[in-house]
C-alpha cells in the first residue's frame, strides 16, 4: 500500500500533471473570454454588416408547441442553427489562438535550445595509440 501511495504521489506532483491542470484551468477561462469575444463583439459586427441579423436567434422550428390555454402540452421541436454557427466561430477563434500560441512557444524554444557548436570529441585511446604508431613508422621510414 505504501508503494502505491508513493507511486501516486510521484505521478501527481510530476511537472506534466501540474502543467496539464494549469492548462485546463486557463483553457476554461480562455474559453469564456473567447465566447464573450464572439457573442459580444464579433457577432454584433457581423450582424451589422448582414443587416441586423442576430445569429443566436436563428432557428428552424420543426414542430410548433401544442398548447391548451397557457399550458404547454407538447413543447416545440427546434433546430437552433444560429447557436451552432456561433459555436463554430468560437471554435475557429480558439483553434487559431492556440495555433498562434504554440507557434510562438515553439519559436522561443528553438531560440533557447540552439546549442553552441559542439567541439569535436577527443579521439579515443586506441585512435591516439594508432596515431602515435603511424607517426613513429613515418619517422623511421624518413630516417632510413
Amino acid at each position: 500500500m505504501k508503494k502505491f501511495l508513493n507511486d501516486f504521489k510521484d505521478f501527481a506532483v510530476k511537472g506534466n500533471v501540474v502543467d496539464m491542470a494549469v492548462g485546463v484551468i486557463i483553457g476554461a477561462a480562455f474559453g469564456k473570454i473567447v465566447s464573450s469575444l464572439v457573442n459580444d463583439v464579433l457577432m454584433p459586427i457581423i450582424g451589422y454588416f448582414t443587416g441586423g441579423i442576430n445569429f443566436s436567434e436563428h432557428r428552424w422550428v420543426i414542430q410548433e408547441a401544442v398548447k391548451q390555454g397557457e399550458e404547454i402540452i407538447t413543447p416545440e421541436i427546434v433546430l437552433s442553427w444560429g447557436v451552432f454557427v456561433q459555436a463554430i466561430v468560437d471554435f475557429i477563434i480558439v483553434a487559431f489562438c492556440i495555433f498562434m500560441m504554440i507557434k510562438f512557444i515553439m519559436r522561443l524554444k528553438k531560440k533557447d535550445e540552439e546549442p553552441a557548436p559542439a567541439e569535436p570529441a577527443a579521439p579515443s585511446e586506441e585512435v591516439q595509440l594508432l596515431t602515435e604508431i603511424r607517426d613513429l613508422l613515418r619517422q623511421n621510414s624518413k630516417e632510413s
